[in-house]
C-alpha cells in the first residue's frame, strides 16, 4: 500500500527569530523581521545575505537609534533597516528583481558572541502565481522485479516519487514506511529542476525497499 501527503514545514527557531520563508512579487518591496529575546545587553544586531551557490556576506550591523553602518556594496537605496530598540529590527529590499533571490540571516550580539536566525529564505515570483506540486508515487518496475526474482537476498525495490508542476522551487521530499521516518535507501535529486517552457518545477526521489506490498509507504513533499 502506499500513499502521500503534503504539508507545510516550519523550521524550529533559536532564541533569535526571523519568518522562514517571505515570497514577493518582482518589483514589490520585501521587509524581514528579527526578534530575539537574549535580553538587552544583545543590541548589536547584523543582516547577511547568501545568494544561491555563494558564501555569506554581511550586508549591515545596526543598534538603535543610531545610523546603520552598510557594507560598501551595499550602500543604496535598495536597502534599508529599522532598530527600534534593543530587542528588534527590520531589514528591507526595495524593488525586488530576480537576482534578490537568496537567504538572509539576522545576527544578534553583545560585543563578543554572536547568535543568528536560521535564514529568511526570499523568493521572488516573477509574474507567476505560487502552484502546489502534483505528486505521484510509481511502483517497481516489471524489469525490476523479474530481474530480482532468482536473485536470493537482493529483493529490495524501488519506489520513485514525483512532485511536478510546482512553483517556487522550495519543496523537499521525505519518506515514511508505516508512519515511520526513513532514510536508508532513498537518492533524492539535488535540486529541482525548471521546465523552461512554462517555468515550474520538479523533482524526484526514489526509495530502495524490501518487500513493500505488505507496507505503508508514503511519500511528503514539504514546503522549505
Amino acid at each position: 500500500m502506499y500513499i502521500f501527503f503534503l504539508y507545510i514545514g516550519l523550521t524550529a527557531g533559536s532564541d533569535v527569530h526571523q519568518p522562514d520563508m517571505l515570497w514577493r512579487n518582482q518589483g514589490d518591496n520585501a521587509t524581514i523581521e528579527c526578534k530575539h529575546s537574549k535580553g538587552a545587553s544583545y543590541y548589536q544586531m547584523y543582516w547577511y545575505r547568501q545568494l544561491p551557490g555563494e558564501t555569506m556576506k554581511q550586508i549591515v550591523f545596526t543598534i538603535a537609534n543610531s545610523k546603520p553602518d552598510f557594507e560598501a556594496e551595499f550602500k543604496s537605496e535598495k536597502f534599508s533597516v529599522t532598530k527600534p530598540d534593543a530587542l528588534s529590527g527590520t531589514f528591507t529590499v526595495s524593488k525586488l528583481v530576480p537576482g534578490d533571490k537568496g537567504l538572509y540571516f539576522c545576527a544578534v550580539s553583545d560585543l563578543s558572541e554572536a547568535y543568528f536566525g536560521s535564514g529568511t529564505r526570499l523568493t521572488v515570483l516573477a509574474g507567476k502565481n505560487i502552484t502546489l506540486p502534483i505528486v505521484k508515487i510509481i511502483q517497481p518496475s516489471a524489469n525490476e522485479c523479474r530481474e530480482q526474482k532468482s536473485q536470493k537476498g537482493k529483493r529490495r525495490k524501488t519506489l520513485v516519487c514525483v512532485a511536478s508542476d510546482f512553483y517556487p522551487d522550495h519543496v523537499s521530499v521525505f519518506w515514511e514506511l508505516n508512519k515511520q521516518s526513513i532514510t536508508d535507501g532513498v537518492a533524492t535529486d539535488p535540486a529541482a529542476k525548471m521546465d523552461a517552457a512554462t517555468g515550474n518545477y520538479t523533482i524526484t526521489s526514489r526509495l530502495r525497499v524490501l518487500p513493500w506490498w505488505s507496507q505503508t509507504v508514503s511519500c511528503k513533499e514539504c514546503l522549505t
